[in-house]
């Protein structure tokens, strides 16, 4: 079993493309992976959105330090990566991201939003807790436009399916996107 200090050191070549994860899985591959790998495997996301708390459901999960926030805030082509991270799942969702360097980013439902929600929108979904780290992660490392963007798809979303999202779920989310960032 590796150290928390060594997980934490493999982020970055992780996300660089340089290094597989633990289960020797390189980030393309799990760029590459269909819907059901997005659903069924449990143990990407944590690498995908790494955050400064320890899993508690992957103890195999990197947890962040300062250094790792900084590099990926400095780093334009880390930016990048995290951002094809969250657009892979945005497509599981069946959401969609437009940017435009001129405006902010907008997240909006996607032609294959009614066909996915089902695999998400509904009590007490592990989805759930995955959107949550993802919006922690976004703050973190400097995707702050997208994660803001992002809540207030949700925040539609919720509207329309409070009675399937919850209201915690959604407290969870806005504390997400409210928490203040942590200095570079």
């Amino acid at each position: 079993m590796d150290s928390q200090e060594n997980l934490t050191a493999m982020i970055v070549p992780f996300y660089l493309g340089e290094r597989p994860d633990v289960e020797g899985r390189k980030i393309q591959e799990i760029w590459a992976w269909d819907f059901e790998e997005l659903e069924c495997v449990h143990n990407y996301v944590q690498w995908l959105f790494p955050l400064t708390e320890q899993s508690h459901f992957n103890p195999q999960a990197p947890v962040v330090e300062q250094e790792v926030i900084r590099a990926f805030r400095e780093a334009p082509r880390l930016r990048q990566h995290l951002s094809q991270s969250f657009s892979v799942m945005l497509n599981f969702y069946g959401l969609s991201i437009a940017s435009d360097k001129r405006v902010a980013p907008t997240v909006e439902k996607s032609e294959i939003y009614s066909q996915r929600k089902k695999e998400w929108v509904n009590m007490l979904n592990h989805n759930y807790l995955r959107i949550t780290r993802i919006l922690k992660c976004l703050m973190t490392f400097g995707l702050e436009e997208e994660a803001q963007a992002f809540y207030k798809c949700l925040s539609q979303i919720y509207r329309e399916e409070s009675d399937q999202i919850g209201g915690e779920t959604f407290q969870y989310w806005t504390d997400a996107v409210n928490s203040p960032v942590m200095d570079q």
